[in-house]
């Protein structure tokens, strides 16, 4: 059988000194000349050599790993959270990892303990918190993590009995303007589509757009609680237009993946989107901007809440930054009564 190549080999092949070669291969912090890293990498290449970052990682204590737990990666709202964390993880020489949570604490729990014998840098916890959040589990599986140094950085919310660095972005606030927005182009009537109860980034959008469609002359939404998936906008539509809604009325999807289930149980239903049941979402996701008619939404800079992200994880000193702004978009889905 053939010796695998070691970083002997590597260094020797490349005509350099082993710590250049080390620095190249093992996610070193030290500049290394473009020349040197190009001939070291090409003679990796060539031998076919791959670091045992297992064996670093037990070595420093911790892996060049940055792990992203979400709900639900085939929602383009956390893709997009990703990307921008997979860039900025590159661009530091980490290499990260996507575990999906389903919004259940267990899961989560098992994850992170599978994730802490790989002995991560970090951790980002992506999927929203809930207010009534209460899993032993989940606390211990986050305690070990704080006791180990791994540093834990939540999206929107702090996570639950662990010191986490927080970054997020304006849910209620971008939603508050929004609201006003739809108000001012006459809307009177409105439906919500969130999450249930308990869920803070679906609580926090709910909240901003009660309050800024009622203080500019709208009335009380009604508002409809499932989940914040494209299936659940569906169902919960339908259950709105078996229930009664006006020709004139706007339905806010607390995500951009429920607003498109709102709008295609708006078409099932023989109604139009748009000058019939206005439509709005949030997050402004790739896709929004190509279906027809395009949708209104408030948009969220989700690569650079990714990219926030990681620079909490691996700045020294970190104080949790004020939320990132959002804007409020008009498109044709809300063309104003």
């Amino acid at each position: 059988m053939k010796r695998a190549a070691t970083l002997h080999d590597v260094a020797q092949e490349a005509g350099v000194s082993l710590a250049t070669a080390s620095r190249v291969l093992n996610g070193s912090t030290r500049k290394v000349a473009e020349s040197y890293r190009e001939r070291v990498e090409a003679a990796a290449a060539r031998l076919g050599y791959s670091a045992n970052f297992s064996a670093q990682a037990t070595a420093r204590g911790s892996s060049h790993a940055i792990a992203l737990l979400v709900a639900n990666i085939a929602d383009s709202y956390f893709s997009q959270v990703a990307a921008g964390v997979a860039h900025a993880a590159e661009e530091q020489n980490l290499v990260m990892s996507i575990g999906i949570t389903e919004r259940s604490p267990e899961r989560e729990a098992r994850l992170i303990r599978s994730l802490r014998g790989q002995r991560p840098y970090g951790i980002v916890l992506a999927a929203s918190r809930r207010t009534s959040e209460s899993s032993p589990a989940l606390a211990q599986a986050l305690a070990d993590l704080e006791n180990d140094g791994v540093r834990v950085v939540t999206l929107g919310s702090p996570a639950d009995g662990v010191t986490s660095r927080t970054v997020g972005i304006a849910n209620r606030e971008g939603t508050h303007e929004l609201g006003a927005t739809l108000a001012g182009l006459g809307y009177r009537e409105a439906i919500v589509l969130a999450a249930d109860a308990g869920l803070i980034t679906s609580d926090d959008r709910v909240a901003g757009f009660v309050s800024g469609f009622t203080e500019a002359g709208g009335s009380e939404p009604r508002i409809l609680r499932g989940e914040l998936t494209r299936d659940a906008g569906y169902e919960l539509m339908t259950r709105a237009l078996a229930e009664g809604v006006a020709a004139g009325t706007v339905v806010f999807g607390a995500s951009d993946v429920v607003a498109f289930g709102a709008m295609s149980a708006v078409r099932d239903a023989g109604r139009e989107v748009g000058s019939d049941i206005a439509i709005a979402g949030f997050g402004d996701i790739d896709t929004g901007r190509d279906i027809v008619p395009a949708l209104t939404t408030v948009r969220a800079p989700l690569d650079e809440l990714g990219r926030q992200a990681v620079a909490a994880v691996t700045a020294d000193e970190w104080t949790d930054p004020d939320p990132l702004p959002v804007d409020v978009i008009v498109r044709d889905s809300t063309p104003g009564r």
